[in-house]
């Protein structure tokens, strides 16, 4: 019997914040045993090209399964089909909205909407900033509902020389808070 790899999706919304989806899907090609669908929203490909030097196919190619923001009759928006878990990003205003409120309209938020049905790792890493009261109200009803709000707030413990250090440093709390093992970032105190 074959064994089923574990399927991390990644959805990847208009928030500010490119890099860090782009380090994400490279850091879970690099794990064994790891199957990644990817759902790219129409706001994140508005500011993709504005983030960084990497053209759509170009990043959808960084996943083993790429499907449609539009389909919600994709496999992942089942609770049927064994994902692992989940992780937004980044996750825009609006993203978090929808998953805190449960719209479920397009396939990020239906996605979303399983994962925290079927008690999945759900990680909404949030990256505008300043938060207004709605978007504060919004991460605690995404995690009252079972959701891991991961605010892209790089720590500088492990003195990150380069901007891809600092990123790095928030994949590697993504990829805890869904439960993989890495090694993709020193850790604090790690070996004390």
């Amino acid at each position: 019997m074959a064994t089923v790899p574990q399927r991390i999706v990644v959805a990847v919304s208009g928030g500010s914040g490119m890099p860090y989806a782009v380090d994400l899907l490279q850091a879970l090609r690099r794990l064994d045993g790891i199957e990644t669908h990817l759902v790219v929203t129409a706001g994140a490909k508005l500011v993709l090209p504005t983030e960084i030097d990497m053209s759509l196919p170009e990043l959808l190619a960084l996943a083993d399964v790429v499907h449609k923001d539009t389909d919600l009759g994709a496999p992942i928006a089942s609770g049927s089909f064994r994902a692992h878990g989940m992780a937004v990003v980044p996750c825009s205003a609006g993203t978090l909205a929808k998953v805190a409120q449960g719209f479920t309209d397009n396939l990020v938020s239906r996605a979303a909407h399983v994962c925290l049905k079927e008690r999945r790792p759900l990680v909404l890493t949030v990256r505008e900033a300043p938060y207004s009261r709605p978007m504060l109200a919004n991460m605690l009803a995404a995690h009252d509902a079972g959701a891991i709000v991961l605010p892209a707030s790089p720590g500088f413990y492990h003195r990150p020389a380069s901007l891809n250090e600092l990123i790095a440093g928030i994949t590697a709390r993504t990829l805890d808070n869904l439960g993989l093992e890495h090694h993709h970032a020193p850790r604090w105190r790690d070996g004390d």
